[in-house]
């Protein structure tokens, strides 16, 4: 009895001292502070451009930022030549500059690095700032999302197929016409990705034309890059100021 009334008597002593440590910790306001630094790293980015007819001719050109998707990483430049704006680069003479990045095996497109390449590109050739467009498809389009969400003051336009992305962030493009195309039967990603990111930049009084085709799977991008619509459509437009 005199053992068990100890216990009693002990956890009743440990008690009151810790709630009396608990008073304490929660009188003592939380210090509130800022971190406010630059962080600097080394970028790195491969890249091929095509430079139209008659450069640089004395004017300044449009500029086209083509993203691959997961199956062109690496470190071999050929795997580009298969799909997108780069395969149909090799037959024909584009209007504007081309400018493709490639992704090392085993990664993704980084946000920085295509910042960087951006600014490389257009101080070394004769870039008109107005007419800077975005496209990519699949994971490029995931990352030409995350790019112009980041940068949305750099876009004339932009252009993502069969690709998805995080719809907080869409605001941001309130006042960059975006164009979404999906493949109703794409079954890598669902076509509710691009009518997600539709509807959030709907919801924000943005421009946003969003195309699916009824009987594609995931690749949407060949009937999209082929269709004389997506250059008439892409180089009419030109960076605005953004809305006050």
């Amino acid at each position: 009895m005199a053992s068990t009334l100890t216990a009693i008597v002990l956890t009743a002593v440990l008690t009151s001292e810790t709630d009396t440590l608990m008073a304490q910790r929660a009188s003592v306001p939380p210090t509130v502070r800022i971190l406010d630094t630059t962080v600097v790293h080394r970028v790195k980015a491969r890249y091929q451009i095509y430079l139209p007819p008659g450069y640089p001719s004395g004017k300044r050109w449009p500029l086209v930022l083509f993203l691959h998707g997961a199956g062109e990483r690496g470190s071999d430049f050929a795997a580009l030549s298969h799909t997108g704006l780069t395969q149909l680069a090799a037959g024909r003479a584009f209007p504007f500059i081309l400018v493709a990045p490639q992704v090392p095996a085993e990664e993704i497109w980084s946000i920085p690095a295509l910042a960087a390449l951006l600014d490389r590109v257009t101080t070394d050739f004769r870039v008109d700032p107005d007419r800077v467009y975005l496209t990519g498809l699949s994971m490029g389009a995931f990352g030409g999302w995350d790019l112009a969400t980041s940068y949305p003051d750099r876009f004339a336009a932009v252009v993502l197929i069969s690709g998805g992305g995080n719809p907080v962030s869409a605001c941001r493009l309130r006042d960059v016409p975006v164009w979404l195309v999906h493949g109703r039967k794409d079954d890598v990603i669902p076509v509710e990705e691009s009518e997600l990111l539709a509807r959030a930049l709907q919801g924000c009084g943005g421009s946003v034309r969003l195309t699916v085709y009824p009987e594609a799977g995931h690749d949407a991008w060949s009937q999209t890059y082929e269709d004389p619509e997506f250059l008439n459509w892409l180089l009419a437009q030109q960076r605005k100021p953004p809305r006050r």
